[in-house]
């Protein structure tokens, strides 16, 4: 995940990693499309607190990044604050976010168990609710489930939509990285898909790095991607 420029009106940390491709557009919804309706609704103001859950990979940070870059790129004012990379976060960060259009916690569970933290995040919870600011939150778990032990956060996590991402199979993979070298300008066939998916990683995260290498790739040399060229590239380690 690369460095992000700050984008206008929105806060984010100092060492955040932000994902250059996470966008609405660039989310293949698959199984999860009512998980994307669901944000694309709290951003249109018909919803005001939304709580993703789902195992690693299956797009909750894409998704509260996308968010937070539509509100942003209209001027609004947005927090994202990812729980979940280990930067040097204290729960004072959440103080006076009241003003703002959006604020997105991912992976909120890291937090869960730890009094210094569950009770600042109950407070804020309800500044932010009686606000009218959205919310966005992702975690591992419905709220419930995710080793939080303040009762009184669980039923506040538990009054917004939650929604469940689930994993993607090997078809909606194919479909992801097509729609998304689609969005590159790139022509990938199911055969070029199929290849790269018998001999690389299928998270989707290795995925999409391969995808833009090969993009570079092409690129330099003027290349469509067709598996003998795909074939050249893992074999020179490019990719």
């Amino acid at each position: 995940m690369a460095q992000l420029p700050p984008l206008k009106s929105t806060q984010l940390p100092l060492g955040i990693r932000w994902n250059d491709a996470a966008s609405l557009e660039s989310f293949h919804p698959g199984a999860n499309a009512q998980a994307l309706a669901a944000v694309q609704r709290l951003l249109a103001g018909e919803e005001q607190c939304v709580y993703l859950h789902g195992g690693s990979g299956t797009g909750k940070s894409h998704l509260l990044q996308a968010a937070s870059r539509a509100l942003g790129d209209r001027g609004r004012p947005v927090a994202y604050l990812p729980m979940g990379q280990g930067l040097p976060l204290s729960p004072e960060v959440l103080d006076g976010m009241e003003s703002l259009a959006l604020v997105a916690l991912d992976d909120l569970d890291v937090i869960a168990g730890e009094p210094a933290w569950e009770e600042p995040v109950f407070h804020a919870f309800n500044r932010l609710r009686d606000g009218g600011v959205s919310i966005l939150i992702s975690a591992g778990d419905r709220p419930e489930a995710a080793g939080f032990r303040l009762p009184d956060l669980v039923s506040r996590l538990q009054w917004g939509l939650l929604e469940r991402l689930r994993p993607m199979d090997d078809d909606d993979k194919l479909a992801a990285l097509r729609h998304r070298a689609g969005l590159r300008g790139l022509d990938l066939s199911p055969e070029v898909g199929r290849y790269l998916m018998r001999r690389q990683p299928r998270d989707t995260a290795s995925l999409f790095q391969l995808l833009e290498t090969l993009d570079q790739a092409a690129l330099a040399e003027q290349r469509r991607l067709t598996v003998p060229f795909v074939r050249e590239i893992l074999a020179d380690g490019q990719a």
